[in-house]
């Protein structure tokens, strides 16, 4: 706690629209002063390249908030001058894509603490919303870290569990764990104030890693994975990366998937009259929702009727996809 009951003195990093929640809760809590943001600069985006601003960034220029940005926070003099002159009490980070160096861990008076979307040590890493659901849990959550130089590790201040529906998507739970990352917020700063934040350290003994995904992640094997794994993937990686397998070397994003009682070999297709139907290492399952290159999304039914012949997955086509 501060003293005299002070506002804690805060600076807020980070970056995209996952971090606006949080922002907004440090904006308005009565506990806080916050003292500016810092987040990435300005990139180009899309087929136009146009300029735009990071989601973190616009927020504060419309609020009226102090902003920084800046490639490297552990570089910028501008900004080290500022985090010295603040006599900051905390520095809060979420989603902010830099590391922060000892000088400025070693900075507020309070520490640095880091909102990850996971119950810390599970997960740690770039990726935890969709691990989660890739690995079938059912319950994720939110933890706030005291942090250390090395990445997702420090000691933990406060973590509330989130149920993950049978059926969510990687693109939900992100949308539910963005509000939940604010609302967390502000219990842990409840509890900072009053002195009562208890720090336990983390079980290296149960850590997993969570790494970066791509394109290349959401490619489907039917071969090696069993049906839930694979509607799990799907899942998980919609709507970012996606999940995908090629018709006749065509690439065919698949959109949402179902379980089916079908008994088909692996890689097998059972193109009915509305639905398509694939074996997998183990059960089978329905593609209820695709959309086949240089098409738009549809239902399973529509491809079958607009596709000529027989639908013939096309091995080895991910390596020249």
């Amino acid at each position: 706690m501060t003293q005299d009951g002070k506002k804690i003195k805060t600076i807020f990093m980070g970056t995209p629209d996952f971090s606006l929640p949080a922002l907004a809760e440090l904006e308005k809590n009565d506990k806080i002063e916050l003292l500016f943001a810092v987040t990435m600069p300005d990139r180009p985006v899309g087929r136009g390249h146009k300029i735009h601003s990071p989601p973190v960034a616009e927020y504060c220029k419309s609020r009226g908030i102090k902003l920084f940005q800046t490639e490297n926070v552990n570089r910028d003099p501008e900004v080290l001058g500022s985090i010295d002159n603040s006599e900051v009490d905390m520095i809060l980070v979420l989603a902010f894509a830099q590391f922060l160096g000892s000088k400025i861990l070693k900075a507020p008076k309070l520490g640095c603490f880091n909102i990850h979307t996971s119950i810390l040590p599970k997960y740690r890493g770039a990726a935890p919303i969709q691990y989660a659901i890739l690995n079938g849990d059912t319950v994720t959550g939110v933890s706030i870290q005291k942090m250390v130089r090395k990445m997702d590790a420090g000691d933990l201040a406060l973590c509330q569990e989130v149920k993950i529906g049978e059926t969510e998507t990687g693109g939900e739970l992100y949308d539910k764990l963005k509000q939940k990352a604010g609302s967390a917020l502000s219990d842990f700063v409840d509890l900072l104030y009053q002195g009562k934040v208890t720090y336990t350290p983390q079980d290296e003994s149960q850590v997993s890693i969570a790494p970066t995904l791509d394109k290349e992640d959401g490619h489907l094997d039917f071969d090696s994975f069993y049906d839930t794994e694979i509607f799990n993937r799907v899942r998980a990686l919609y709507p970012w990366p996606g999940t995908y397998f090629f018709l006749d070397g065509k690439r065919l994003k698949v959109l949402e998937a179902k379980i089916s009682s079908e008994k088909l070999k692996p890689s097998e297709i059972k193109q009915g009259a509305k639905n398509l139907i694939i074996g997998c290492k183990q059960g089978s399952l329905r593609l209820s929702k695709v959309q086949l290159e240089g098409k738009k999304a549809c239902e399973d039914g529509e491809l079958i009727n607009g596709y000529k012949g027989r639908l013939i997955i096309t091995p080895g086509a991910v390596k020249n996809g």
